[in-house]
């Protein structure tokens, strides 16, 4: 049977050839349309145009030669909202509004233009050819504009600005990626397109192998993304501004969940820690060394035999006293999970899988079978719901020893050789398909799986989820790394723009392997990328097998306590950071922010010298820098700037060549910051003193802080246990305000620092209209000390 099936398939393979290189069939014109919920369906010479309002400001376009069949999306949790204002049907055009945008919809032949109310073209069709199909797959040509430029798709290598380079969708394990590979791990097929002081987004969603080019091609008059099966699905993002178009998205596609609080401290992992002795003497080295550290990581060798779901009965005769033991420390422990399953009779895994049918298959039924970490598997089907309840289900082997982390790995998915048949059989949650749609969200469908079991086996304890493949959506389930990169300076550079790119796509808590994961960095960069790696939000450091020791007292005592204060100013930081992390969850906006968010149409940010910078959290601007470089160029965005390590001033739209020891990267505060810092802990489970600081940086313009807190653990948050309460600076009213908790819960501070940052002269301070005692720290800096009332606390000086 299976040589039969091979036979057919290799005879049908000339004849797929021969489609896919015919002569390209265009949509052609339009013929007529009829109103349907929503919107309308417009019949053209060559398939069928359905145009749907999704929101003010989103539209949808789908088309397909076909005929418009089942509307599933494994990245999509909302339907349509309204209707369009008005539709009118002129003789050649049609014009569709909603309260922010107009469709311009050409007749003959059939163009669409996306303009703003006052006609203001956004994104339009090419002139000469909107969309094509050879063979199956299908092509959408843009007009691109003369200054257009281009940032997002997720997880890729090379510059900020996209303009110029061609990129493919297809989740591939690439160890020591280099500046320009690509594809890699991860598939976000959203993109937001920038050009005379307008933006857009365009999110193509269609999980086929998937190509997009920003002028790469030799006339440089349009940008085009293909898809190479399957129907043309792409939304269309029209708010004001980027902060707008990255909250549309991000309503679309759903937003993080709140990560527990200990995942935003210092991680450390190394493959692989073993046996659980070795594990105990790296959780107390950190604490007698005095080094904050949250997490430990196991990575294969805890497995028997590489098996998931199983433990190595000889490295850890008794999982449950070793995580009781390093849970007593004040860690947390995360285990690594691939998604193959040994083919072995009488292993509880694949005898269940078997027995549930929970693996994927040939068409002739027949299981796939793969070579990775154990030898010949099997692997789940998780497009299949009630394969993704039983892979959820698996993870008691971990839960009820006490893991609450959960780290997958292998998931694009990968095989020894990297050529799974794209024939394989999926459930695609019923509407069944194959490897070629369903390979670029298997790395969803199993963070999904993961997530959702180990929540209701974390009984109300938030589960921590990490992936290496994903699609878009995946925000919703995990926590994204940016793969096996390298220890070399390109790559921690290149590292930044990665973790920038996916938070424009919409992915907050990302972040790479600090150090390098692929070789030996020297004992500078190793410094340089933990000072980057504060400003992070994943905080990991990580190192292959055959590498050198990278835990921070690996290169000698200079380093270590570098590394000591690094991780030290980390964790006075989550106030701030977990706030960030809040506001993420609530618009989308991500933690760690390329300034093309917030200043895209300024030329400076996307030069070489200016990309790797970007905000951390709403007000700090971070300069990365390679470890061999004593001082750099850094320019400052419009605004004014402080850098945090001495106050010193710096204008807005100006380059400075500043300092950068290791000990000091730079990074600065805006005008007007409002900053709360806590003191140093070892880890997030100590309470940290009772006072906070709050550091207010003078500036022009008035400016507010929401500092958000909650118990870190459960989701009782949603039930209205937190403690949210707005900071506000106003310099005309010279008054700072302590605003009024909100929620149930107790704060963890209970007395507050407030230091004022370059105010000048200040004859005195009001509390409530009491005069206060002001003290003097330096020359620029004041500060005194209050209690926290839940009543308003006005300071005015």
């Amino acid at each position: 049977m299976i040589r039969i099936f091979s036979f057919i398939f290799t005879l049908l393979m000339p004849l797929m050839v021969l489609c896919e290189n015919g002569i390209p069939i265009f949509l052609g014109s339009f013929k007529s349309f009829k109103t349907v919920e929503h919107g309308i369906l417009i019949i053209a010479d060559n398939a069928k145009v359905e145009v749907l309002h999704f929101s003010p400001t989103i539209v949808r376009i789908r088309i397909n030669r076909s005929g418009l069949q089942n509307d599933f999306s494994y990245a999509v949790i909302q339907q349509p909202i309204g209707d369009f204002r008005e539709t009118k049907d002129e003789k050649d055009s049609l014009i569709l509004l909603t309260d922010s945008l107009q469709l311009i919809i050409t007749k003959n032949p059939i163009r669409i233009k996306f303009s703003n109310l006052s006609g203001k073209t956004i994104s339009s069709d090419y002139k000469n050819f909107s969309l094509s199909w050879q063979g199956t797959e299908v092509t959408c040509y843009k007009k691109l504009f003369p200054d257009e430029k281009f940032i997002g798709l997720g997880e890729k290598t090379g510059p900020l600005n996209r303009r110029g380079n061609a990129y493919v969708n297809w989740n591939t394990d690439i160890p020591a990626y280099s500046y320009r590979e690509d594809p890699l791990y991860v598939t976000i097929p959203f993109y937001i397109g920038i050009h005379d002081n307008v933006a857009y987004g365009i999110f193509l969603d269609n999980s086929f192998q998937t190509k997009f080019n920003f002028g790469a091609s030799t006339d440089d008059e349009f940008s085009f993304f293909s898809a190479a099966n399957g129907e043309l699905k792409y939304y269309f993002f029209g708010a004001k501004n980027i902060t707008g178009i990255i909250r549309d998205y991000t309503w679309l596609t759903g937003r993080m969940n709140l990560p527990p609080y200990w995942s935003l401290g210092y991680q450390q992992c190394r493959w692989s820690y073993y046996p659980d002795s070795e594990v105990l003497n790296l959780a107390n080295t950190f604490r007698e060394k005095k080094i904050p550290c949250d997490v430990i990581y196991l990575d294969i060798h805890y497995m028997d035999n590489y098996k998931v779901f199983t433990w190595n009965k000889e490295r850890f005769p008794d999982p449950k006293s070793m995580v009781s033991k390093i849970n007593t420390l004040g860690f947390h422990l995360v285990t690594i999970i691939d998604p193959g399953i040994k083919v072995e009779k009488g292993y509880l895994n694949y005898d269940d899988g078997i027995k549930n049918n929970c693996f994927i298959k040939y068409p002739d039924g027949t299981l796939y079978i793969g070579n990775v970490w154990p030898g010949r598997c099997h692997f789940p089907d998780f497009t299949s719901p009630k394969v993704r309840e039983w892979w959820g289900k698996s993870f008691t082997a971990l839960t009820l020893p006490g893991v609450e982390g959960f780290w997958n790995d292998m998931n694009e998915p990968s095989a020894w050789g990297q050529s799974i048949p794209c024939i394989v059989n999926f459930d695609f949650d019923g509407h069944h398909s194959t490897l070629a749609e369903a390979h670029n969200v298997y790395g969803l469908n199993m963070s999904r799986a993961t997530f959702e079991g180990t929540k209701q086996l974390l009984n109300g304890k938030r589960p921590f989820v990490l992936t290496r493949a994903a699609y878009a959506g995946i925000q919703r389930y995990s926590a994204v790394w940016t793969g096996d990169n390298q220890a070399t300076e390109d790559d921690l550079m290149l590292a930044v723009r990665m973790v920038n790119s996916l938070g424009v796509s919409g992915v907050s808590f990302t972040g790479p392997d600090m150090g390098g994961f692929i070789g030996t960095p020297t004992k500078e960069l190793f410094a340089r990328w933990m000072s980057v790696g504060v400003f992070t939000p994943f905080l990991r450091n990580h190192a292959e097998i055959n590498s050198r020791r990278k835990e921070p007292w690996s290169f000698g005592e200079d380093i270590e306590e570098i590394s000591r204060q690094w991780i030290n100013k980390r964790y006075r930081l989550l106030p701030y950071l977990y706030s960030a992390f809040y506001e993420s969850t609530q618009t989308g906006m991500p933690v760690a922010k390329t300034l093309a968010i917030d200043y895209p149409c300024d030329e400076k940010i996307y030069e070489n010298d200016f990309q790797n910078e970007y905000l951390f959290g709403s007000e700090i601007l971070v300069a990365p820098v390679s470890s061999d470089k004593a001082f750099c160029n850094v320019y400052f965005p419009a605004g004014e700037w402080f850098r945090i390590s001495n106050d010193r001033f710096y204008n807005g739209k100006t380059e400075a060549i500043v300092d950068c020891p290791l000990d000091d990267l730079p990074v600065f505060v805006k005008a007007g910051t409002i900053l709360p810092l806590q003191s140093v802990i070892q880890n997030t489970s100590e309470k940290p003193s009772p006072v906070l600081e709050i550091h207010v940086y003078n500036g022009k313009y008035p400016n507010s802080f929401t500092l958000y807190e909650d118990d870190g653990v459960s989701y009782n948050y949603e039930n209205g246990q937190y403690c949210r309460r707005q900071i506000l600076f106003d310099p005309v009213k010279k008054s700072i305000i302590i605003g009024k908790a909100e929620g149930s819960f107790p704060s963890k501070f209970t007395a507050y620092r407030l230091v004022l940052h370059d105010f000048g002269t200040i004859m005195g301070v009001k509390l409530n209209g009491k005069e206060q005692t002001l003290k003097l720290k330096n020359s620029k800096q004041r500060f005194f000390e209050s209690t926290w009332t839940y009543d308003t606390n006005e300071i005015t000086y």
